[in-house]
């Protein structure tokens, strides 16, 4: 029953159902769809946007939804989670946020003005921020993230509304970095979009100043190619358990996957198992998995199961390979995964493996430091 209750709280806070801001945990959650209302009175009157036309010439007409303003990440309500005070924590985790806005035909990034998203977006902030937060303040600042609708365009076609989504998120980061950081290690985290835009803010905003900085960080179900590390050969991706300055990534899927959205068919990704620290295929017996943990919007572990289930490393995709739970217990819950991709559980089925990964990595970062 416990688990049925995470998988009802996963499928709300992924389908828009309010959750209770960070500095609110207690209240509880409303399900209710939230609909952004970004439309100005000027775009009302215009024609509906053809959707068949591409982002890009959606951009580039008068029929392009309104965007809402950029945030100031000076104002405190800009944030999620804002912890500035020195408290014994070593280390300064900066997360981003996975989706949680729908979107329509006329709106592709969330609106900061939809209070009942951003309880939505705070709501999936608590059920991942206790894998960090014993290492380290937590930041998660709101962002102008894409929908689920971009999801279903073609990949080239997300980049505006991606561009919208990762210049808050580079705001954001620079503002901490000059008003915050003070020279603590930082670990970059982030979960499915999140992840993607944590990638980006490497790639582009992180010079070697910040990279000396960086503890680890952890992209959490999102591709990391060939491609990529060629195009930005300054990051560079784990190898084992204790390295620094490293990026951590995984996606979840059962067996018989060979094709997902994080991982398109014919497309190979970086991978390390967060079971045994390895990024060959060598399998971890699900004895090595201290604990899946299944969370609610504030963040409270309903259940906890220990040894729930092993993983590998498929060595053609990739993907981290998921044996020992079924597709019937762990649904994928949106319609842009099929059967078997357990995308939603990447954190879950891994929780305490990943929690005492953080805190082993920012050890080993002050430890040479």
């Amino acid at each position: 029953m416990k688990k049925r209750n995470f998988i009802l709280a996963a499928a709300a806070a992924f389908s828009l159902a309010l959750a209770p801001a960070c500095a609110q945990p207690a209240l509880e959650a409303e399900r209710e769809t939230a609909q952004a209302d970004q439309t100005s009175a000027q775009t009302q009157e215009t024609a509906q946007p053809d959707q068949t036309q591409s982002a890009d010439q959606l951009q580039d007409t008068a029929q392009a939804p309104a965007l809402s303003p950029a945030p100031d990440y000076s104002d405190p309500s800009s944030w999620a989670c804002l912890e500035t005070e020195a408290d014994g924590r070593p280390a300064d985790i900066f997360f981003v946020c996975p989706t949680v806005y729908s979107g329509d035909e006329n709106s592709f990034n969330m609106s900061l003005a939809d209070e009942d998203t951003k309880a939505s977006f705070s709501g999936a902030v608590n059920m991942e921020k206790g894998i960090y937060d014993g290492s380290g303040r937590f930041f998660a600042p709101y962002y102008r993230q894409i929908g689920l609708n971009v999801y279903e365009m073609p990949e080239e076609e997300r980049e505006p509304w991606l561009e919208t989504a990762f210049a808050d998120v580079e705001d954001a980061f620079e503002y901490y970095w000059e008003n915050y950081n003070d020279g603590r290690p930082v670990v970059l985290a982030g979960f499915s979009q999140g992840a993607d835009l944590c990638i980006r803010l490497l790639e582009h905003s992180f010079d070697q100043e910040k990279m000396d900085q960086l503890a680890a960080c952890y992209a959490i179900g999102w591709r990391i190619t060939d491609e990529d590390l060629n195009a930005f050969p300054h990051l560079k991706m784990a190898s084992g358990e204790t390295d620094t300055g490293v990026i951590i990534s995984f996606n979840s899927e059962a067996e018989n996957v060979t094709d997902s959205l994080m991982i398109p068919a014919g497309t190979k990704t970086y991978a390390i198992n967060p079971l045994n620290w390895k990024t060959d295929s060598t399998p971890a017996d699900k004895s090595m998995n201290p604990g899946a943990c299944f969370t609610d919007y504030s963040g409270q572990i309903l259940s906890e199961i220990p040894e729930l289930t092993g993983a590998y490393i498929d060595s053609t995709r990739g993907a981290l390979k998921v044996p020992d739970v079924s597709p019937e217990d762990y649904p994928p819950v949106l319609d842009i995964f099929s059967d078997g991709i357990y995308h939603l559980y990447d954190y879950q089925f891994f929780y305490r493996s990943l929690q005492k990964n953080v805190q082993t990595r920012v050890d080993a970062w002050e430890s040479t430091h």
